[in-house]
């Protein structure tokens, strides 16, 4: 089904990421100075995929990629596409699933497996 990701970038903004239902990166937000904005932009998005626009682009290196625009406001980037039919499909899969897909936080700074890693340090010892 797709999932919106949230996670922290290296300089403390938010991002989120959304993927494909394999997990694959689809396209990058922008930076957020708070997690809300980023999730108020996620609610919206999913609200208004049908009319967002997909803007087009050929790398230099000869990468496909799209700008993704809400509006008039680019909202996201797209990973590094090596054919223009893989774009596509990239683009097929926003429109059919970002409206229902769940939302996971990652940005908290524990780690979510940290309680795992333990008992398997205890188990080994």
């Amino acid at each position: 089904m797709g999932a919106f990701v949230i996670s922290k970038r290296f300089n403390d903004e938010y991002k989120f990421v959304f993927t494909s239902r394999k997990g694959k990166v689809i396209f990058t937000s922008l930076s957020y100075e708070l997690k809300f904005e980023g999730e108020e932009d996620i609610e919206k998005f999913k609200a208004n995929v049908d009319q967002a626009k997909f803007l087009k682009f050929k790398g230099s290196g000869g990468k496909y990629f799209f700008k993704l625009m809400l509006g008039e406001v680019h909202f996201a980037t797209s990973r590094k596409y090596t054919t223009e039919l893989l774009l596509q499909k990239g683009i097929k899969e926003i429109v059919n699933y970002a409206s229902k897909a769940e939302i996971l936080d990652f940005s908290s700074s524990e780690s979510i497996f940290e309680d795992e890693l333990v008992e398997e340090e205890e188990v080994e010892d």
